[in-house]
């Protein structure tokens, strides 16, 4: 999983799947500007659920 862009931010996507726990660093001109915290069950966070963290993250920030 890498990072992905949009609208004018980049979400790299970090994860332990020890801990069973990940976090979306969020970029802003190559300024890290927020840190999303969440947790998954297997070997790999679901894609979907990355997806609708990245899109609620965006429409608060509407």
């Amino acid at each position: 999983m890498g990072a992905v862009e949009r609208d004018g931010y980049i979400f790299d996507i970090e994860y332990s799947v020890i801990q069973q726990k990940g976090e979306i660093l969020v970029y802003q001109k190559g300024t890290l500007i927020d840190e999303l915290s969440f947790s998954f069950n297997g070997k790999k966070p679901d894609e979907h659920q990355i997806e609708s963290l990245i899109d609620a993250y965006i429409e608060r920030t509407r």
